[in-house]
């Protein structure tokens, strides 16, 4: 639709407009101003590609909305303020809404929002408005239709007018019920309007797959379940593990029936969301509050963004809505926004920046990860100076040079990242990012297997991974040296006072001692846990010695199929994969671990310097209540760490497993449970139980 020399021009027209939004604007800008506002519309509506802030454009709408109203002779009919959007995607039958999707007027303080409620009493002739608070999903509009309690279809929003019939893909979605009791509200058919979203644990889970299967990252949550509801394949929308909150309805048809009950006629939007609620939809029922004056309004809106980072899903503000439906029809509404509702948007969270270098770690598995150096900017309460960009393909798919403009993003207390470069701003001397074929900190040459997106230092004794298996060795969940952390670590190497793994356990602690901040207790403290380290469990050193692919519940699994570390060089792939939960990758990294001299000689130091190599818990199993059932946990737990829940059951003679099958007892669920919790439903014997109940039976 705009070709690379319009981009480009559009996209400087767009800061001229944004750098002097207060200006004056003449009808010969006007009409560059719309066309401005169209490509960005083009950009985030049929490419997903947005290139300025939401933010940004509702300056850039209010600044011609604001025109408009003072020339009403210079609006025209292709004007964005005429219409609600536009959605001009391919390869789905196009249908229409029962009733069209408006858009929100947008607020960003205080006084946006005593003007909306000014303007609502003047309409309605009231002095005092009950109002209906709720969450704003930061995700996709949808519009669902139930008839007769079954759903017959659904759609994306569109250009609000009609939208793409996504059914299919819709019925992926686990949180939306194929059927819902409405008759029993008397109602027969109904539109109800909600987000489909992307929970924060669900985005990252989607993330880690792609990275294990060598494929680039996706940027957020909302252009994730946005791009997933055009997916022709619904069942991988179904594998995404997408959610939705409905919280609005639309239309209503009423069943004839006679003696309605009063109690079912539902007079208010809270009341709406509590009906939606008890029809098994996910609505916000339990987030939404009901004010009688905009000064609570206030006071709650402020309180949900202070805690916005605290829940499980992305929100982008909050809606404000009257909550009394006879007074939302009276008050009506315009082409483009309900009268008797507002939009409240949180602070920004992207910006713009320069990307002034890049430069290459390596971890403790070899991998080889570029950091982009940034100039400094303040996004979502921190100062953002690097930032990861994973891999080569990365690099390539966002199409990043050194000294390009990007847009930057942080959800939450999340890590940033890059969304995009902004090509339209490039002059000419941006510099290609060059991968290093060689490791940057040993030289050797790197490498990458086929089917993965990482380049990987293969020299075990590279410093940098030395380093890292040390900080790592060391951590709380492997063999948990206190008072030995990241900073140690690193100083200790530095000083040539450690060198490897073993050197742990040689450490000269006297000559420690003679350093600045090492006083006697600090070396007392050091040498116990070291010390201590020596008895720790078998699976916290197969954890411990940072095997790839290898987390604590699998190296459980290893450490208790062997009677001692060693017994691992005789295992060949095939006898691993018998084993729970170990496929092929599994299998075959930790043939090749065990197969590597230098790792023999090192476990071999280990034991000669006292660590317990045997399976202990295999000689003395724990007899307990529990004695013989097995357990696996999944989701967030809000009252334990998984490791102690895992530790609790296991002191009761539970056993744990990383996977679920027949052989599974109990399944503990936790907040935003994915995949095992639908797999566990189909296996009859697994008893699902919760955080509390967990803890009841440990107890009893």
């Amino acid at each position: 639709m705009f070709n690379n020399e319009q981009a480009r021009l559009l996209q400087q027209k767009t800061k001229l407009f944004l750098d002097n939004i207060n200006a004056a604007v003449d009808a010969v800008q006007m009409e560059d101003l719309r066309e401005v506002m169209r490509f960005h519309e083009y950009q985030y509506y049929v490419l997903n590609n947005s290139l300025i802030s939401d933010f940004e454009y509702d300056q850039l709408y209010k600044l011609l909305e604001k025109i408009e109203k003072n020339h009403p002779e210079l609006i025209t009919k292709n004007s964005p303020t005429q219409r609600v959007g536009s959605s001009l995607n391919e390869g789905f039958a196009n249908v229409q809404h029962l009733v069209p999707m408006l858009s929100l007027e947008n607020s960003y303080n205080a006084d946006d929002l005593n003007d909306f409620d000014r303007k609502a009493k003047e309409a309605s002739g009231l002095q005092k408005i009950e109002y209906c608070v709720e969450p704003k999903f930061d995700g996709a509009s949808i519009s669902l239709i139930y008839e007769n309690d079954l759903l017959i279809r659904a759609t994306t929003r569109g250009d609000g007018v009609a939208g793409d019939d996504i059914t299919n893909n819709i019925k992926q979605i686990r949180s939306i019920p194929l059927s819902a009791p409405f008759s029993k509200y008397g109602i027969s058919q109904i539109e109800i309007r909600g987000e489909v979203i992307m929970t924060k644990a669900s985005f990252d889970k989607y993330n880690e797959s792609l990275i294990q299967q060598g494929l680039p990252t996706v940027a957020n949550p909302r252009n994730t379940a946005a791009g997933s509801l055009r997916i022709k394949d619904p069942n991988e929308v179904g594998r995404r593990n997408l959610d939705a909150f409905l919280y609005h309805v639309s239309f209503i048809q009423k069943s004839k029936l006679e003696n309605q009950n009063p109690k079912d006629v539902i007079e208010t939007h809270d009341g709406q969301l509590e009906m939606l609620w008890q029809c098994g939809f996910r609505s916000p029922n339990k987030e939404k509050k009901v004010v009688n004056n905009i000064d609570d309004v206030i006071a709650y809106v402020q309180e949900f963004e202070s805690k916005r980072d605290d829940l499980p899903y992305e929100i982008d503000g909050m809606v404000i809505k009257v909550n009394d439906l006879h007074l939302q029809d009276e008050l009506g509404m315009t082409s483009h926004h309900p009268r008797w509702a507002i939009a409240y948007k949180f602070k920004a969270r992207q910006a713009t920046t320069k990307l002034i270098n890049v430069e290459f770690q390596v971890g403790r598995t070899g991998a080889v990860t570029p950091v982009a150096k940034l100039e400094p900017v303040y996004l979502g309460g921190v100062t953002v100076s690097s930032i990861s960009i994973h891999n080569e393909e990365y690099i390539k798919e966002k199409d990043l040079k050194i000294g390009d403009t990007v847009l930057i993003e942080r959800a939450g207390d999340v890590i940033p990242q890059i969304v995009k470069s902004i090509t339209d701003l490039r002059k000419g001397d941006e510099q290609e990012i060059i991968f290093p074929k060689q490791c940057p900190v040993c030289k050797s040459e790197l490498f990458k297997e086929d089917g993965e997106a990482v380049w990987r230092c293969i020299n075990i004794e590279c410093e940098a991974q030395v380093v890292e298996k040390i900080i790592h060795f060391v951590s709380k969940d492997a063999m948990d040296i206190k008072s030995f952390g990241d900073a140690n670590v690193r100083l200790f190497y530095s000083l040539n006072l450690i060198k490897d793994i073993p050197g742990i356990y040689t450490l000269n602690l006297d000559e420690i001692g003679t350093l600045e901040g090492f006083g006697k207790k600090s070396i007392d403290n050091l040498k116990a846990a070291i010390e201590a380290s020596k008895q720790q469990p078998l699976n916290r050193l197969m954890y411990g010695l940072g095997i790839r692919f290898v987390g604590e519940t699998t190296a459980k699994t290893l450490a208790n199929s062997v009677e001692h570390l060693l017994d691992f060089k005789n295992k060949s792939e095939e006898d691993l994969q018998q084993l729970e939960d170990v496929g092929v990758k599994v299998a075959k990294s930790i043939h090749h671990f065990f197969s590597n001299e230098q790792n023999i000689k090192m476990i071999e130091q280990l034991e000669q310097l006292g660590l317990q190599l045997k399976n202990t818990k295999k000689e003395a199993v724990v007899e307990g209540g529990l004695s013989g059932q097995t357990f696996l946990f999944t989701g967030t737990l809000t009252k334990l760490k998984r490791s102690d829940a895992e530790a609790l059951a296991e002191s009761k003679g539970g056993i744990i497993v990383s996977g679920v099958s027949a052989k599974l007892n109990y399944l503990v669920v936790g907040e935003d449970a994915g995949s095992k919790l639908e797999k566990a439903k189909k296996i009859n014997t697994i008893k699902v139980i919760s955080e509390d109940e967990f803890l009841s039976l440990i107890e009893s």
